[in-house]
């Protein structure tokens, strides 16, 4: 099966580069005042719902979870990686960690104020990702918000385009075809934002988030 291939994969290269990839990663959200804002913004709409319990899915090794739990939400994180599970609840014993796949989430129905998806899509197959997005519908209570981080592609007429990923091929996407597919899976886009490519940036991509609501 295709997306457990993917999945088996992922999850293979990011435990071997858990290690170092939390320390490179780590202090990410201090260099990114926009990403702050957004995160701010996210909590500031699923608190007003009435439910301030979150999925940070694909959290790694949990520093933005832990920065959900500081902004007053009551943050959990889900990867389908061990070693950063394990990172992560050694770096933050007092929040909770469980390793899961976004694509069957042992999660209940409508419990959620709110669901984050920071670049944890990138790896899933495209004829995968409507599971994955019918996931976080599922888990949202209704007026709960979703937050998804990506990578935009290049061409507009082409909805995804493969890249070559450090950990593992990876995928972008239009952010007009991907918020069509929200709206399919029941999320109506509500905002995004747009960050343009910075000269040192390794990649010259656009990076979207989207936030969108589940009616």
């Amino acid at each position: 099966m295709v997306e457990h291939d993917a999945l088996s994969a992922t999850r293979e290269a990011y435990d071997a580069a858990a290690a170092s990839y939390a320390q490179l990663f780590r202090d990410t959200l201090r260099e990114r005042p926009l990403d702050r804002a957004l995160l701010s913004a996210f909590a500031e709409v699923v608190t007003a719902c009435g439910d301030s319990q979150v999925a940070d899915l694909g959290c790694g090794p949990g520093y933005v979870t832990a920065h959900l739990d500081e902004l007053g939400l009551a943050a959990f994180g889900v990867d389908a990686s061990p070693s950063m599970i394990e990172l992560a609840r050694q770096a933050y014993p007092g929040l909770r960690f469980d390793v899961g796949s976004m694509a069957a989430l042992d999660i209940a129905d409508g419990v959620l104020g709110g669901v984050l998806s920071r670049w944890s899509i990138i790896h899933t197959p495209p004829e995968e990702l409507p599971v994955v997005l019918a996931e976080f519908h599922r888990v949202l209570a209704p007026g709960g918000h979703l937050l998804v981080g990506f990578s935009a592609s290049d061409d507009p007429s082409h909805p995804t385009q493969v890249f070559d990923h450090a950990v593992v091929p990876a995928y972008r996407w239009s952010p007009d075809h991907l918020a069509a597919m929200l709206r399919k899976s029941g999320l109506a886009e509500v905002a995004r934002m747009v960050r343009e490519p910075q000269p040192t940036d390794r990649r010259q991509f656009q990076e979207i988030q989207l936030l969108a609501r589940k009616a």
